[in-house]
């Protein structure tokens, strides 16, 4: 049964971050020849807007011409335009309770649906999300597989079928996997189908975050984000939608031991199969054959990022910071 809620929304903009900030922060480091057809090494990491808790989950909004990203803690979805800078576009974004499960309240991942609705992994009510646009109220998609509560959806990617793939592990309940409000016990990737149908596609990742499909569809990647197996892994996508052949596509450990601040986090992939995937010391930028060719070293934990504008703006949330620098690729769904 899906359940619509009445939710509050400001339009303020936010003193003294209407236009763009000057500062720039990171670096670019170059591993392979080819990084130099997508990112140029002089470009500059932007600092657009700052002061946040903890940014996160960033979507273009294709027909408004803005970007929309999460701060977590803040229970709060900000919009950024060019014309406009920041402004508060939803609040609160996610939990609306007297006792919250954890510190994480607010939404986390953002995507549009094929009707280009906004959806979110609604972080701190435990479930999937559809934001009904000019009256602000929410439509539950999903709260519950066989009968269990979800932990907390993390982010979520956009088959071209209209299928929803949504990673849960547990960093909206107070003591993650110990929580007494934990539910399920394992940490899962599942799919939303648009009748509503939930499907758990695996659950054999610890902290299952980051996910997004290769541009022909037929791959799925999904950071995760223990501190204790730092990887991102890769599994191929059968024609009735679900997983096989799991394999590690990149393991972080060395980038870790080396003092790198960050996990594997959320991820965007370009037109060519790259994936742009947060982690240790920033966007690091692997083939699609898992090469790292090089990384946008922002100097904070970085958790998320995509593509807009024309499609070669790339934002990135990195903890107090949204960012952009200029790319010379585009992301999926953007014309030449």
């Amino acid at each position: 049964m899906k359940r619509i809620t009445q939710i509050f929304v400001f339009s303020i903009i936010i003193a003294g971050c209407a236009g763009h900030s000057t500062q720039n922060i990171g670096t670019i480091i170059q591993f392979q020849p080819e990084f130099e057809q997508i990112i140029n090494k002089n470009a500059p990491i932007e600092v657009i807007a700052d002061g946040f808790e903890w940014s996160e989950g960033p979507a273009w909004w294709k027909s408004e011409n803005k970007l929309l990203f999460t701060d977590i803690p803040r229970n709060t979805v900000y919009e950024w335009s060019e014309e406009r800078g920041l402004q508060v576009f939803l609040r609160p974004a996610g939990y609306t309770g007297d006792q919250p499960p954890g510190f994480e309240l607010g939404a986390n991942g953002l995507l549009f649906d094929s009707k280009g609705r906004l959806v979110l992994c609604d972080h701190g009510n435990r479930g999937m999300a559809r934001l009904n646009v000019p009256n602000y109220t929410k439509t539950v998609l999903a709260t519950k597989y066989n009968g269990r509560r979800f932990n907390s959806p993390n982010d979520a990617v956009l088959l071209s079928n209209g299928d929803i793939y949504f990673t849960d592990p547990p960093y909206g309940l107070d003591g993650l996997n110990s929580s007494p409000l934990k539910e399920i016990p394992y940490n899962g990737v599942y799919r939303l189908e648009s009748d509503g149908s939930i499907t758990l596609v695996t659950r054999e990742l610890s902290f299952p975050n980051g996910i997004g499909f290769s541009p022909d569809e037929k791959v799925l990647y999904v950071a995760n984000s223990d501190p204790d197996r730092p990887i991102w892994n890769r599994f191929d996508v059968e024609e009735n939608g679900l997983l096989t052949n799991s394999r590690i596509f990149y393991d972080a450990t060395k980038w870790l031991k080396e003092g790198k601040t960050g996990l594997p986090d959320g991820l965007v992939v370009d037109k060519d199969g790259r994936i742009f995937a947060t982690g240790p010391g920033g966007v690091i930028v692997f083939s699609a054959d898992g090469a790292p060719l090089g990384v946008i070293e922002t100097g904070q934990a970085t958790s998320n990022c995509t593509f807009g504008g024309d499609g070669s703006d790339l934002y990135i949330t990195a903890d107090m910071y949204l960012c952009r620098i200029k790319t010379l690729t585009k992301g999926i769904g953007y014309s030449e």
